[in-house]
């Protein structure tokens, strides 16, 4: 999830564009590795191998840019990318640490405007992911994105996004920000974060997306400024936004069981094809609901509730009506000791006894 970079993004297994310091870094770990088992210290890289092998067929990779060395800053990291690399054929891009680890500005702001001032260097590029940085690099709660409408106004044939974060404002820090007055191309768009502030959802909302058809949402904690309510995402329930909407993602969200009783009675609910309530709090007080609910889901190929609170009774409950109905169904990674508590709608539990996957 966020424990690893990522292996494999838009269906392309993804390579790291060495930055200045990252290959001698590498080399210094291999040699000692081979003093320690007696042998010669090798002259370069697996990982330099991959890279030069890739750069043969640059749409053949998902590329990777971040900066483990610190060697270099983002703008002159990203320049030299786009010189030694045929950047016209690539097609998907994964932004990793861009800079903060060194103390310098934490913002996305700069590598935005870095990815804006090259975007004609880049023409066939359908994919992007911006943040694909781990809990041990920062937590998902401090990286911080900005307005990236901008990014998506630079680059029309973009099919695919995917933001991981969303900032705090504070010492001037920024936040996420997206709203998208029109995009004709994408496709796909999944914002992951601790919590997602309603401003933004309601900012995506009102987005020109007429092609939109995968909409991903990590709602998180109001702890980490997941605020938003079902009345935030009004013009997505009502079936209003995104037309061409087949999958939805209401994930990772300390209160679940609000997703499900309002998905229960949307109009969108009903075009939709597969559904992922994942990564977050149901309970067995919510058991009841989802089952009330089967008939509306019946349609579904696929729904996802994995990462759950619900008791092993209330699970089997669940995935024997759901199964039942003809919906494949994915209740993994059930958390707690797996007893049924007794708890019921009327009792007033505290949420933080359950957590969703990620939070910090």
């Amino acid at each position: 999830m966020i424990r690893e970079h990522l292996t494999e993004y838009a269906g392309l297994p993804v390579v790291e564009f060495l930055d200045a310091g990252a290959e001698e870094n590498l080399l210094r770990m291999a040699a000692y590795r081979a003093r320690r088992a007696g042998e010669e210290p090798p002259a370069s890289t697996p990982h330099r191998g991959r890279m030069e092998e890739a750069a043969k067929e640059p749409d053949s990779v998902a590329w990777r840019l971040r900066l483990s060395s610190y060697r270099e800053e983002f703008v002159s990291y990203l320049a030299r990318f786009v010189e030694e690399v045929d950047t016209t054929r690539v097609t998907a891009l994964v932004i990793g640490d861009w800079g903060f680890s060194d103390g310098s500005d934490l913002s996305s702001r700069g590598l935005r405007d870095a990815l804006i001032g090259h975007a004609e260097a880049f023409p066939a590029l359908r994919s992007l992911f911006v943040g694909d940085v781990t809990f041990e690099e920062n937590e998902i709660s401090w990286i911080q994105q900005c307005d990236l409408a901008p990014l998506l106004a630079a680059y029309p044939r973009l099919e695919e996004l995917t933001v991981r974060g969303v900032g705090e404002t504070y010492q001037g820090a920024s936040t996420l920000s997206l709203h998208v007055p029109e995009h004709r191309a994408l496709r796909s768009l999944t914002l992951q974060s601790g919590g997602l502030p309603g401003r933004v959802v309601r900012e995506v909302l009102s987005s020109g997306l007429p092609a939109l058809e995968r909409l991903e949402l990590w709602l998180g904690v109001e702890d980490y400024g997941g605020d938003a309510t079902p009345e935030d995402l009004a013009p997505l329930l009502s079936g209003k936004a995104f037309p061409e909407l087949r999958h939805l993602g209401l994930r990772n969200s300390q209160r679940t069981g609000v997703w499900v009783r309002a998905l229960a009675g949307a109009p969108v609910t009903a075009r939709l094809s597969s559904l992922d309530l994942s990564l977050g709090s149901l309970r067995n007080r919510d058991a009841e609901h989802l089952l009330a609910a089967v008939p509306v889901f019946a349609h579904l190929e696929s729904l996802d509730l994995h990462h759950h609170y619900l008791g092993e009774e209330s699970t089997e409950r669940v995935r024997a009506a759901l199964t039942g109905a003809g919906v494949r169904v994915d209740l993994s990674d059930r958390q707690g000791d797996g007893e049924d508590d007794g708890e019921t709608e009327d009792q007033e539990e505290d949420d933080y006894d359950y957590y969703p996957a990620v939070g910090e």
